[in-house]
This record gives structure tokens, sequence and C-alpha cells, in this order.
């Protein structure tokens, strides 16, 4: 999916990444703003995933949304 697609589409996937990653907060999230990298980041930090791990699994629920484009 396009970055810049996922930016604009944030406010309605606030609620789903926080569904897919429990560990995540709120806040985090919000400050994310959308951001795959900080996402990615903060899913290697909370779950201590390596890198490939948490892109993979990032890239995986991002292309399972099929937001309207």
């Amino acid at each position: 999916m396009n970055e810049d697609i996922l930016e604009g589409k944030w406010k309605e996937m606030c609620d789903q990444i926080r569904d897919w990653w429990g560990k995540l907060t709120h806040d985090e999230v919000e400050r994310a703003g959308g951001n795959a990298d900080q996402i990615v980041g903060l899913i290697q930090q909370k779950y201590g995933y390596p890198y490939h791990r948490a892109k993979e699994e990032y890239n995986r629920c991002i292309t399972d949304l099929k937001l309207e484009v």
C-alpha cells in the first residue's frame, strides 16, 4: 500500500492498528501518525521482534486491510 494513502487514512486505521497490536498504546499509535517506520519500530520494541519480522507482520496486516483509495 502506498504510504501516502496510509497517512491519509490514519484516523480510520488507529483502532485497527490497536486491535492488531494490543501492546501499543493509543498515544503511541497517534504519535506515529501513519508513519510506517515508526509503527514497525514500536512493534519491534513492544513485542521484541527483529526488524524483518516486525516489517513482515506490518506489511501483511496493511495488505489485508484493503482500504478504499
